[in-house]
């Protein structure tokens, strides 16, 4: 009796999961399967097999999503991480006000995604726009450029929205792993004569390397998925040059109002992620077991 009030604590978490969470990822995945339109949800709707997933993966807007989602991930990830660590390591050290420095560097993580696509696309606006503004009284430009309007800096542009953002987040993660470092390490190696450099590719770097790993996984599932900065800043275009996945299936179902294609694309970034939590279990394994 004692371990049945147990479970009714925790049963309204898994009701929440179960209804807010797993019914429609199960439900997206059985409408993939389906020709779902706006003219028949509400009624019987016929299974095609992987029909939707064939159309997908031969339409060439898919591949155009595909490209510019490993582009944008991947640039994301990497200045988010560099930059975070930098900072991380600067604000490890003791100065007066770091403390109020963090939480002001934190404001970028905490503002809402469309104040910050909306602020954004004004400072790239090609009219009135400061990064214009700025480059051309230094010199770097000496004509205004349409940062959201011509495919060749779109995507750019989304890119360095989305880095700004990101920072924070990687930073505070990568800074509590810092502080939680073992002290007797770093007094042993100043002992036996390490120099910094020493002392930081041979032993933070390799202490942090699990939480290091940590802010990658995260950081990939929440680039990943982006939607909001694509709808707000471009919408998608200029012709493509911002689409991703997520705004792509989004498009499909909510736009062209084909379910059946929009859910296997869902699916399509369901399983891509899925591998990517599979590919960091894997490696969370081989480091526990070395």
């Amino acid at each position: 009796m004692k371990s049945l009030y147990k479970y009714l604590f925790v049963l309204p978490a898994f009701l929440f999961v179960v209804i807010f969470m797993l019914y429609p990822i199960v439900y997206n995945i059985f409408v993939s399967f389906q020709d779902a339109t706006i003219l028949n949800l509400s009624s019987d709707k016929s299974f095609v097999g992987l029909a939707n997933y064939a159309y997908i993966l031969n339409d060439p807007t898919f591949k155009i999503a595909l490209k510019n989602t490993l582009i944008y991930t991947s640039s994301s990830i990497f200045f988010q991480i560099s930059i975070g660590f930098l900072l991380a390591l600067f604000f490890n050290q003791v100065f007066p006000f770091r403390n109020f420095f963090r939480s002001i560097l934190l404001l970028a993580w905490m503002t809402p995604l469309v104040i910050t696509g909306t602020l954004f696309k004004w400072l790239f606006d090609v009219d009135y726009g400061v990064i214009n503004y700025l480059f051309m009284q230094l010199g770097i430009i000496s004509e205004s450029i349409n940062w959201l309007g011509q495919q060749g800096t779109a995507l750019v542009a989304v890119i360095f929205t989305n880095i700004w953002i990101g920072i924070p987040f990687n930073m505070i993660l990568i800074l509590a792993a810092l502080q939680a470092l073992p002290k007797d390490v770093y007094e042993a190696a100043r002992i036996d004569g390490a120099s910094k450099l020493q002392i930081f590719y041979k032993i933070t770097l390799p202490l942090m390397k699990p939480a290091i790993l940590v802010v990658l996984v995260l950081g990939i599932i929440y680039t990943f998925k982006v939607f909001d900065i694509i709808l707000i800043m471009t919408g998608g275009g200029p012709v493509n040059a911002t689409q991703v996945l997520p705004f792509y299936g989004y498009e499909l179902a909510f736009v062209n109002f084909n379910f059946g294609h929009g859910g296997a694309v869902a699916t399509i970034i369901l399983l891509m992620l899925t591998l990517v939590s599979l590919i960091y279990l894997y490696l969370v394994r081989k480091e526990e077991s070395m």
